[in-house]
């Protein structure tokens, strides 16, 4: 399976002819990233998780494209395109669906805290392939499973470095790399990439970093 990280928070997999695009949000490549794919996760309704325009879009303009994202995002696609409103399904955690041949279970529930006054939305983790796990924006682990590939959140108003790494060490996985990092300069970026790989290394998860449209083959 190949792996393309986009800007922010979108990664592209592609497998067998297949492609699946997770979280293609405003910050990122978005008509890139839905060029050809056959389904599209979501797992939550902020604009850098989701571009609904240019989603709507891509719904509209090809006929084998599905969506599946919690049920606000769902009905929110439906409205901005009716067409295609059968190919967008709501998606509850603790459930696992096929998205274009592609295995996929769902964690979590509830976004991450940013502050009191600010109202909390569904948010939904994806485990692909039982390998790659993106979180959205949420520091759920999920439960009974071991992941191999982790989707790192290091930088967002919701979280601290203390928080991204030990969400690295609870989980575990081989591999990890960084995704949500679209508001962080180089300097930024350097500081908290520098913590996760030194410290997630002592608990077997080995740290690399994707630049914007850099690929790997897990």
């Amino acid at each position: 399976m190949k792996l393309t990280k986009y800007t922010h928070a979108c990664v592209r997999l592609e497998k067998d002819g297949r492609v699946l695009v997770l979280d293609p949000g405003t910050f990122s490549e978005t008509a890139e990233a839905l060029e050809g794919a056959h389904a599209v996760l979501i797992t939550h309704e902020h604009a850098d998780h989701i571009d609904v325009p240019a989603v709507a879009a891509a719904l509209s303009g090809n006929g084998g494209l599905e969506l599946f994202a919690p049920e606000g995002v769902a009905q929110n696609v439906r409205k901005e395109a009716p067409d295609a409103a059968d190919r967008v399904h709501a998606v509850e955690p603790g459930t696992a669906f096929d998205a274009a041949g592609f295995a996929v279970r769902s964690f979590g529930g509830q976004h991450a805290l940013i502050h009191p006054q600010i109202p909390v939305v569904a948010n939904i983790g994806y485990l692909v392939d039982e390998d790659v796990y993106h979180p959205g924006d949420s520091f759920i682990i999920p439960d009974g499973i071991s992941v191999r590939t982790l989707l790192v959140p290091v930088h967002a108003p919701w979280n601290k470095v203390s928080e991204v790494v030990d969400f690295v060490i609870g989980v575990r996985a081989e591999r990890a790399y960084a995704i949500h990092d679209g508001l962080l300069n180089d300097t930024g970026l350097g500081l908290v990439e520098g913590h996760v790989k030194r410290i997630g290394a002592r608990y077997g998860t080995e740290y690399t970093h994707l630049s914007a449209r850099d690929s790997v083959e897990l």
